[in-house]
């Protein structure tokens, strides 16, 4: 037979009752005092995030959260870097959460966000990357469903002697398995160069290896000219150890240089894989095609350029014909229809401000020598009461030029730029 329970006098189970309810309200008090500081809660989901990322994140100001409806959380002056690193990789104003409850109650197992804000968020690439370099492999990269999308107003990216700020982007939602698009507007600076963009992209997915294309209205401005653009971009997702990028980029754009009253309107293409890495641009091998009207030449070449700090282009090519618009060359030169071979190689400010080298041929005869963009754009500006020589430096040998009725045999002659008006 079991044996009887045991009888607790009346008094006793009330002061066992007290206590339990005593214990739960204590807790209950504990919880939401615990609770109604939003920085602990803050430094509890920072401290796991930083935990599962190798980061170290803080947020300095004012945090707020919801948990009426979907849970919302909010954290102000946030700061992320890779332990040890002075530069923080990502720094931003504000940074507002939406996770459903399910997504909480997963635990890890759901990444589904209904909605990501970021205000003047701000990435230093050279410091992503570093400590992406640290990071193990992985095969199976979890990424995030955004069922509202995310949106950054007033962002930047630094680069190594660029950066892009007044970024406002916006993307309806993100799916790891599904096409992807997004709209962006900002602002390309490096020295006194400015490319202000307001372009739309798509993925078909967001992985290595997914097509992207990318469409839009972009500026060059280096005053005193502009060059407004229309773009378009095509290749796919590249990440390795080289960095990050775009395998068989092609980017063509119908453009139009303007400079006072002239405007001249080209359409050109470049060709080849895109890197970022370390904070510098670089497409190696690149290919190039100029199709103009006017003074601008058709040309192709095949190359390298590389961005950073300084711009880097090397380009040999052929100009398919002397332009009409140019001075006549003298004969035996304007007579032939060779085409002209070149060898353009730039080192120096990102608005090519700097020298030029130029090599350019035609049948025998050579001229090696430099240029100046900017002399050589108002040359051509003022081309209709300039001087028939552009304003170059450098040595052109030939075996003979017709001038005047004579002819001249053995010619080597120096040119040097006359920087007088």
């Amino acid at each position: 037979m079991a044996a009887p329970e045991p009888h607790l006098p009346p008094p006793r189970r009330r002061r066992i009752g007290l206590l339990a309810l005593s214990i739960a309200l204590a807790s209950l008090a504990f919880a939401l005092h615990w609770a109604s500081r939003p920085e602990r809660v803050a430094r509890l989901i920072l401290a796991q995030a930083g935990a599962a990322l190798g980061l170290e994140i803080t947020a300095s100001g004012a945090s707020e959260y919801r948990v009426r409806g979907t849970p919302m959380l909010t954290l102000r002056n946030v700061v992320a870097r890779k332990p040890g690193d002075p530069t923080p990789l990502l720094r931003a104003d504000r940074i507002r959460l939406e996770l459903p409850w399910s997504t909480i109650r997963a635990r890890g197992g759901d990444l589904t966000v209904r909605r990501i804000e970021l205000d003047a968020p701000h990435l230093d690439l050279p410091a992503l990357q570093r400590w992406l370099a640290t990071r193990p492999p992985s095969k199976e990269a979890r990424l995030p469903t955004l069922t509202d999308g995310l949106r950054i107003v007033r962002g930047r990216v630094d680069g190594d002697g660029w950066h892009v700020d007044a970024i406002h982007a916006d993307m309806p939602s993100f799916h790891p398995d599904r096409a992807v698009r997004a709209h962006a507007i900002g602002r390309f600076v490096t020295g006194a160069l400015r490319i202000p963009f307001d372009v739309h992209a798509a993925m078909t997915r967001p992985a290595t290896g997914a097509g992207l294309g990318v469409v839009g209205n972009v500026t060059v401005l280096s005053p005193p000219w502009t060059m407004p653009m229309r773009m378009q971009l095509s290749g796919r997702l590249h990440n390795g150890g080289d960095g990050i990028g775009v395998n068989g980029m092609r980017l063509g754009a119908d453009a139009t240089y303007r400079n006072g009253d002239t405007d001249l309107a080209f359409t050109y293409g470049l060709a080849g894989p895109l890197r970022v890495h370390q904070g510098t641009l670089r497409i190696a091998p690149l290919g190039a095609v100029v199709y103009g009207t006017g003074t601008v030449p058709n040309l192709q070449g095949r190359g390298a350029l590389s961005f950073g700090d300084s711009l880097a282009l090397r380009l040999v090519g052929t100009l398919s014909s002397w332009p009409r618009a140019w001075p006549a060359l003298p004969p035996p030169l304007g007579e032939s229809t060779s085409p002209l071979p070149f060898t353009i190689d730039y080192r120096g400010a990102a608005d090519l401000s700097a020298t030029t080298a130029l090599r350019l041929e035609r049948d025998a005869t050579r001229f090696d020598g430099s240029f100046r963009l900017p002399a050589i754009l108002r040359w051509i500006d003022t081309l209709d009461r300039a001087s028939p020589l552009p304003p170059l430096n450098g040595r052109l040998s030939s075996p003979r030029i017709d001038i005047a009725g004579a002819t001249l045999e053995g010619v080597d002659v120096e040119f040097g730029e006359d920087e007088a008006p």
